[in-house]
């Protein structure tokens, strides 16, 4: 039973602390480097580069999430259910649905745009429909990631007090 919890834990750990690196060192840092870089094409190279990271999390993500569920229903199957079990797996499948959407539909659309475009969307006028949508998609992508962020945290919580 140990065993199950820590491959639940670790498998928690890895994806909360992607996405706390991600948000907090990796984009930040690749921002800030390429465009001091080159103040001209350097936040292209770093939205490309992001961009690229952000998939092979979502990778991460999703394996890491299956991981999460498979183990609270083990544990649950093989012992003493885990307290608020439905509640957990319902966090897991939710936050498994958001890293989904976000991954396939979200980042999907923010691709297609930036190919459509050529360059840097922040570069279109203001009103042009294509940088109104891409801002949105950047917003709504940041909006998902903080949920799935908060969704692990109460699941380490529950760990914690166990």
């Amino acid at each position: 039973m140990l065993a199950l919890r820590f491959v639940y834990v670790l498998a928690l750990a890895v994806w909360l602390g992607g996405m706390a690196i991600l948000g907090g060192v990796v984009a930040p840092t690749i921002f800030q480097t390429l465009q001091a870089a080159d103040p001209e094409s350097g936040r292209a190279f770093a939205g490309l580069a992001f961009s690229a990271i952000l998939a092979r999390f979502h990778y991460l993500a999703y394996g890491c999430g299956i991981l999460i569920l498979v183990m609270l229903i083990v544990i649950a199957l093989l012992g003493p259910r885990p307290k608020h079990f439905a509640v957990r797996c319902g966090i897991v499948v939710g936050m498994l649905l958001v890293a989904a959407y976000s991954g396939v539909v979200v980042l999907g659309e923010i691709n297609a745009i930036q190919r459509e475009v050529g360059t840097l969307p922040s570069r279109l006028a203001a009103g042009d429909p294509r940088r109104v949508r891409f801002d949105e998609l950047h917003e709504l992508s940041t909006r998902l990631m903080m949920v799935n962020l908060f969704g692990a945290l109460a699941l380490l919580y529950w760990e914690a007090r166990e």
